[in-house]
């Protein structure tokens, strides 16, 4: 019931606040652009680290950090809009592979979810982009991160939206992360007061739910 619960809430705070722009990190630069290996975090509020004091405390820089303690050499793009939807995603893709990126973690569809978009239109959204990272960048490693649906929104429309990550990774070819809030969902203590958005210590879980997907895709 606990999971339940946490998932219902996802429907009024996820898709808080007014889409912005993704922070700069400073750690994103380099002085050898040419021999630089970049991953993309590409996503919404829980890639961008919503609520978060220190944006640095947000998954993607937690996973960025440890996989470089292990010898790997990454720079990092955190691409995280709160709000955004694979609409909103499609549309800002091609400025955000302007990075040339080695690796691109694709984590967008909870807010279309939110909205009752048709799971049609958010799978079709998702695949665009994964053919358009494909075209643009054939060496570049795809990473499918998924969501769940909330019960809210009726069995029908769940079973439709739950479908579309493992269904897109078979038929594109692209590892697949089931559902990145696995290992905080409904735990209280790992969330923000909006019982959704993970604290600091819900996203060192969620970069450790993340990991072992992305470890594979590495090149030292």
């Amino acid at each position: 019931m606990r999971y339940l619960f946490a998932l219902y809430i996802l429907c009024f705070f996820i898709d808080c606040g007014n889409p912005s722009e993704p922070k700069s990190d400073p750690n994103s630069q380099t002085t050898d652009i040419n021999q630089t290996k970049r991953i993309v975090y590409f996503g919404d509020s829980l890639t961008a680290g919503y609520g978060l004091l220190n944006y640095e405390d947000a998954w993607p820089h937690i996973l960025t950090n440890k996989i470089n303690a292990e010898g790997y050499s990454y720079q990092m793009t955190n691409a995280g809009v709160s709000g955004d939807t694979t609409s909103g995603g499609l549309g800002r893709l091609e400025w955000v592979l302007a990075e040339k990126p080695s690796i691109f973690l694709l984590e967008l569809g909870a807010n279309d979810m939110l909205r009752g978009i048709s799971p049609s239109v958010t799978k079709e959204n998702l695949r665009t982009m994964i053919r358009q990272i494909k075209s643009q960048y054939p060496n570049t490693k795809i990473l499918l991160v998924g969501m769940v649906a909330t019960p809210n929104m009726g069995k029908k429309y769940a079973n439709a939206f739950n479908s579309i990550y493992p269904e897109l990774a078979k038929e594109e070819g692209v590892p697949l992360v089931p559902f990145i809030l696995e290992k905080v969902a409904s735990i209280r203590k790992l969330n923000q007061k909006d019982g959704i958005h993970p604290t600091e210590e819900g996203h060192r879980l969620v970069a450790d739910t993340v990991y072992p997907y992305l470890k594979p895709l590495l090149e030292k």
